[in-house]
């Protein structure tokens, strides 16, 4: 070796051993900055001689450009599912199976069951080869650049093992998503929905430093394969896995049913005692030989099970309710509520959806609600404890003026909505604004909620229009814009002209008319003018449009000359770009569910309906194919009781190339 080459060694080891005392020991030996400086001298190294850089070099956690896609990765080992139980009787009835082949030498391993994403990582020679998604089990996709940059997986084994490949699950620390939440409101982008999406969408990043931003983690609970090494149970394995510097499963060993029924019920209870979301806890068989007596169905082992939690319904006080405007003038009742932790999230906030839903349950300020995560997503009200009711509550009466512009507020026949009449109600604009200029819509980068308050504050914005005749002057009149920010707003702004027919459809914010429908109307009439001179009963046609979008879209035409005049004038492209896609899957529906392992359920949704077909988020008769990935739950189960044809990927990839 030449001095440069042991210099890089020894700097790669000592930096290894900071490594594993900080992130596996939580015992750090020197500052943040003197491993920043270690670093440092490493990366300059490795830039001035990059034919040394090797794959478990540090430097390699988040390193190198954007990947193109994820190619397919056959697992040596098959990744199972788990079968799920959901009461005591179901883990006795398991017992008694594994008594009745085993007897009392039966021991188990129990363990939380992480709320995440399953992967598989493969070292060879001790070094880290591959990470890969659980995909169908069998096959998954390659996303070892993602992987690397989980800064507490280790790039090299303690031992330099020919041959290991361990099974995790990849997830994103509550601390970390709730100060990535608490930035993001900050910056007025959409909130993260929850820990578990988080990890999924940023393992299917295509650029590594996205998923690094990420800040993920990462938890081992199985040892798929290692060569030269044999063991006699779990237990063992885990402990292995551990002095290979990996964090793991936090496991304990139960002799008896009983211990196994107190351990899930003291993990349930203490849930929130772990870094990450747990949504059960799994019971193992831990002799190994055992397990493969008992063996396994096509999908799941015979020797485990995972015991399912219920949602966790938690009592909160009604602090106050607030009114929020939309867009489209209706008036949303918000309950401000005292902070509760609920399935790994604390929430402060609950949806009270309209007048009557607060009527119906008697919702009074000071009231004790039961609160849940519907889905464990979306914070819901379940019910009121009356018998918590102060002696002072009122009945809540609902606003008939709206709170931000003072206009009349009335609500509307035959449905919940309360609506403000107010033609110039700043709310509306506000909402409007961020609405037309989002990503899904005309894509303004720069033009966030705060942005659009700020301009219609000061009166620089009065309608959708004005953004396009905004000048560098009037933005940097304003606080917080810099000449560079200023300029990129304006280039954004301009080339958002070009977005073309189906976006701004979408972006004018028309009642009814959504993405979907938006791209359908643009698909048949190309140009705004053949759209203008149809007439509602050739609109209502559309397959997927109807009767109520049809009127819905004639009411707001026969309103909208000025505001389309300006855009024209401004020079906003009001055609349509063909994006090539076919009819041959035109007036299909499809539902999908589960977790798709080739693409996000944008991704699938958008080449259905490239291929004429449309999606929808609930199973009926109407629905012709339901597309099933991992975990589907009982949108699948519903499709084969109703008869439905269920695709996998493959076979959804088949019909779409035929």
């Amino acid at each position: 070796m030449s001095d440069l080459e042991r210099e890089l060694a020894a700097l790669k080891a000592e930096i290894e051993v900071h490594w594993r005392k900080y992130y596996i020991e939580d015992a750090s030996t020197i500052t943040d900055y003197e491993y920043d400086m270690l670093m440092q001298r490493l990366k300059a190294i490795e830039a001035e001689h990059p034919e040394l850089i090797t794959p478990d070099s540090p430097t390699q956690r988040v390193g190198g450009a954007a990947v193109s896609g994820f190619e397919e990765v056959t697992h040596k080992v098959p990744l199972q599912s788990l079968n799920d139980v959901f009461s005591e009787e179901e883990v006795r009835d398991f017992d008694a199976r594994m008594r009745e082949l085993f007897g009392d030498r039966v021991e188990y391993t129990v363990e939380p069951k992480v709320d995440g994403l399953s992967m598989s990582l493969e070292y060879e020679n001790g070094v880290l080869f591959r990470g890969a998604t659980r995909g169908n089990g069998v096959v998954g996709e390659d996303v070892t650049t993602n992987i690397r940059t989980i800064r507490t997986l280790p790039l090299r084994t303690t031992d330099a093992t020919d041959e290991l490949i361990v099974r995790g699950e990849v997830y994103m620390p509550r601390k970390v998503f709730e100060e990535l939440n608490a930035e993001r409101e900050r910056d007025e982008q959409p909130l993260l929905a929850n820990p578990r999406n988080a990890a999924a969408g940023a393992m299917r990043q295509l650029d590594p430093k996205i998923a690094a931003a990420r800040r993920l983690d990462m938890t081992i609970f199985n040892l798929q394969l290692v060569n030269g090494k044999t063991f006699t149970t779990h237990s063992e394995t885990i402990d292995f896995i551990a002095s290979q510097g990996f964090r793991t499963i936090p496991y304990k060993l139960c002799r008896t049913i009983d211990e196994v029924i107190d351990r899930i019920h003291e993990i349930g209870e203490n849930r929130e005692q772990f870094p990450y979301d747990i949504d059960g806890a799994v019971v193992k068989l831990n002799n190994l030989t055992d397990r493969e007596t008992a063996g396994s169905t096509a999908k799941a082992p015979r020797w485990a099970v995972a015991f399912k939690y219920p949602p966790e319904e938690k009592p909160s006080r009604l602090k106050a309710i607030t009114i929020q405007v939309g867009r489209t003038g209706v008036l949303t009742p918000k309950g401000e509520i005292e902070p509760v932790r609920l399935a790994g999230t604390t929430v402060t906030n609950v949806t009270l959806h309209n007048e009557d839903f607060i009527a119906e349950k008697d919702m009074r300020i000071g009231d004790t609600l039961i609160v849940r995560k519907a889905g464990d997503i979306i914070p819901e009200v379940v019910g009121v404890d009356y018998s918590k009711r102060p002696n002072d509550a009122k009945k809540y009466e609902f606003p008939r003026v709206c709170p931000v512009c003072g206009a009349a507020a009335v609500r509307e026949e035959g449905t919940a909505a309360v609506r403000c009449t107010g033609a110039e109600c700043p709310a509306q604009l506000v909402r409007s604004l961020a609405h037309f200029t989002s990503r899904d819509a005309m894509d303004v980068e720069g033009m966030g909620m705060k942005a659009c308050e700020q301009f219609v504050t000061a009166g620089v914005l009065r309608s959708c229009a004005d953004l396009y005749t905004l000048t560098a002057e009037q933005v940097l009149g304003l606080d917080g814009w810099a000449e560079k920010s200023t300029q990129n707003l304006l280039a954004s702004i301009e080339n958002s002209k070009h977005a073309g027919l189906d976006r701004l459809l979408y972006a004018f914010g028309i009642r009814h008319i959504g993405q979907k429908a938006a791209q359908l109307l643009a698909k048949k009439y190309k140009t705004f003018d053949a759209l203008l001179a149809a007439n509602e009963e050739d609109i209502a046609e559309i397959y997927d449009v109807g009767k109520v979008m049809a009127e819905s879209f004639v009411t707001w035409r026969n309103g909208a000359g000025h505001l389309i005049e300006q855009l024209r004038a401004v020079g906003v492209d009001f055609t349509y770009a063909d994006d090539g896609g076919s009819d041959k899957l035109e007036g299909k529906t499809f539902v999908l569910t589960g977790t798709l392992s080739k693409y996000t359920r944008k991704e699938a949704e958008a080449l259905i309906q490239h291929a004429g077909g449309s999606c929808s988020g609930s199973v009926s008769k109407k629905t012709d194919y339901v597309v099933a990935g991992e975990d589907a739950g009982s949108k699948l189960r519903k499709a084969q009781e109703l008869g439905i044809t269920v695709l996998s990927e493959d076979e959804l990839e088949k019909l779409l190339s035929e």
